[in-house]
Parts: structure tokens; C-alpha cells; sequence
């Protein structure tokens, strides 16, 4: 463990060289030991490196912000307190996000921020940095980003999205409308999962109901359950997942529109209630519950218009 120390703090040392040659291949180096040696990330951390990877994604050097971002990323999944302590380190990631010099910049950026949220302490930290949200919500917007990224952009949204004070500002930045157009208009591998999985964290708030309806996605999350598109198992308990929430957060007035426009998807949740996850059967029996109270008070309402009319 000696010899891995002193090999990365003299790795370490060169960051801090004159010299941009140098100082990139420090950083390619430590990218290659922080990949393959999982004990050499806290020497890494330990031994400052943290600060300058930090600023070497403000680089105009491809290969240095690639592998900057790339060696981040590795430390993240041990050195979450040490990364969020570094001073200016989201800053940094935001300009990573939006001004990648290559695709694998911005899928190690969005990487790092989703490894940063599995603490749930930094979810309002980073929720806060509407830079990052732009980012992020530029990269599912741009019909240019590869699906890694996609998919990355996605878990770290859902990520902030687990916070429930960061929801209305997700909406408030405009992330509703790319959402439904990735879902109704992206057919790669993992990605309806993926936003379906936001979109269900997103509904949980007063401010979902309106810009939901503003681009008809009650109607899209109702399609999702028909047996017809094809939906798997898992887009389809994120659709019940988003209807419950849009109930449950909504007005009285909200709910009762979202409840007649779920009555047309009574056959789907049963499917999932009768066959999905623990977590997606007891969400699809409290809709159902909520749906057949909404069939009941219509049928009520029903038979009062038909006794009057009969007086």
C-alpha cells in the first residue's frame, strides 16, 4: 500500500506542473488507476488530486477534460464527501455538462452527478444549481447525445428529483416537454424505463398537473398502459407511479380530471397490480381504489340526473 501511495502523490505532484503535457498525462495515469485499482481511489482523494481534476474540466485540452471527468467519476463511488467538500466542484461539473468536448465528457459529468445523489444529504446541495438542471435537461432535449448520456442525464434527473423540493423547479426549467417527447418519440434500449422512472418522481407536485396538461401526457401515460404499445413491466408501473402521484399531490379539482381520464385504463393497472413488482402491485391497488371510488361517484351522480329528470 506504500508503494500505491507515493506512486499517486507523485502522480499528484505533476498536476500542479507548468507544463500541459505533463499535466495531462498525470491525469490519463490517474484516470487508468482509479478504473482498475478501487483501493487506489481514497490514496487518490487523499492525496489532493481532487481540486485539480476539479479545474481541469474548465480545459480546452480534449484528452485532459476527458479524462478528468472520467477519473471523477471513479471517485465518486467512494469519495462523495471529499468530491462535495472541493470547493467550486459542481460549478465544475455544470461547465463538464454543458460544455463537453466530446460525448464522453458529458456522460462522465451526468455520471458523476447521479453518483454524487445516491447520498440522499447532496440531493437539495444539487437540486439548488439550476446550471446543473439546464445541463442535464439540455442533453435530453439535443436529438445529437448518444444514449449513454441520455440514459445517465436521466438517472442523475431522477436522482434530484427524489428530493421533493427540487420537483416544481425541475418543471419550472422546462424538462416535461423533452421528457414526453423522449418518451413518445425515442425507441432505444432503456430509455422509456429511464424517463418514465423521472416522470413518475416529477408528478409527485402541485406544479406537475398543468404542465402535464399542457402537452396531453395524462393521455400518453394512459397509452402506456394499454396492452397494444408494448410496454414492459417497468414503464408500466412507472406510468401508475405518475398517475397516483398526479392524484395524490394535485387539488381536488386536479385529481378529479386526472381520475376521468385513468377510468380508460382500469384493464392495465389490474395487470400490474396482479403482476408487477411488491412496490408496483400495492401503486396500482391504490389507484385502482382511487378509480373505483371516482366510477362509484359517477354512477351516483348518474342515477341523481336520471331520478330528477324522471320528476
Amino acid at each position: 500500500m506504500e508503494v500505491k501511495r507515493r506512486a499517486v502523490k507523485n502522480l499528484v505532484t505533476k498536476l500542479s506542473s507548468v507544463s500541459e503535457q505533463t499535466r495531462t498525462e498525470a491525469i490519463c495515469e490517474l484516470r487508468l488507476i482509479s478504473k482498475n485499482d478501487s483501493d487506489s481511489r481514497s490514496l487518490i482523494g487523499d492525496a489532493g488530486a481532487v481540486p485539480y481534476l476539479s479545474e481541469s474540466l474548465y480545459s480546452s485540452n480534449k484528452l485532459a477534460q476527458e479524462n478528468a471527468t472520467a477519473t471523477l467519476h471513479n471517485l465518486s463511488i467512494s469519495s462523495k464527501d471529499l468530491l462535495m467538500s472541493t470547493r467550486g466542484i459542481l460549478d465544475a461539473l455544470s461547465h463538464a455538462l454543458r460544455n463537453p468536448s466530446s460525448p464522453s465528457v458529458a456522460q462522465c459529468a451526468a455520471a458523476t452527478i447521479f453518483s454524487l445523489l445516491t447520498a440522499e444529504s447532496y440531493r437539495p446541495i444539487i437540486g439548488h444549481k439550476r446550471d446543473i438542471l439546464f445541463g442535464l435537461i439540455d442533453i435530453i432535449k439535443s436529438p445529437n447525445s448518444d444514449s449513454r448520456t441520455v440514459k445517465d442525464a436521466l438517472k442523475a434527473l431522477f436522482g434530484i428529483a427524489l428530493y421533493p423540493l427540487n420537483r416544481a423547479q425541475i418543471i419550472e426549467l422546462g424538462a416535461v416537454t423533452p421528457l414526453f417527447s423522449l418518451l413518445c418519440n425515442d425507441g432505444r434500449v432503456g430509455i422509456l424505463e429511464d424517463v418514465t422512472a423521472v416522470i413518475a418522481q416529477i408528478a409527485g407536485c402541485e406544479e406537475s398537473w398543468e404542465a402535464f396538461r399542457k402537452i396531453s401526457g395524462v393521455g400518453v401515460l394512459v397509452d402506456l398502459l394499454d396492452s397494444s404499445t408494448g410496454s414492459s413491466s417497468r414503464t408500466k408501473e412507472n406510468a401508475v407511479s405518475a398517475l397516483l402521484n398526479l392524484v395524490q399531490y394535485g387539488v381536488e379539482e386536479t385529481s378529479n380530471s386526472v381520475r376521468g381520464i385513468v377510468l380508460g385504463a382500469v384493464d392495465g393497472i389490474i395487470e400490474v397490480a396482479e403482476n408487477g413488482t411488491d412496490k408496483g402491485r400495492s401503486k396500482a391497488m391504490a389507484l385502482l381504489k382511487i378509480v373505483d371510488a371516482s366510477s362509484c361517484m359517477f354512477q351516483e351522480e348518474q342515477m341523481d340526473c336520471l331520478s330528477n329528470h324522471s320528476l
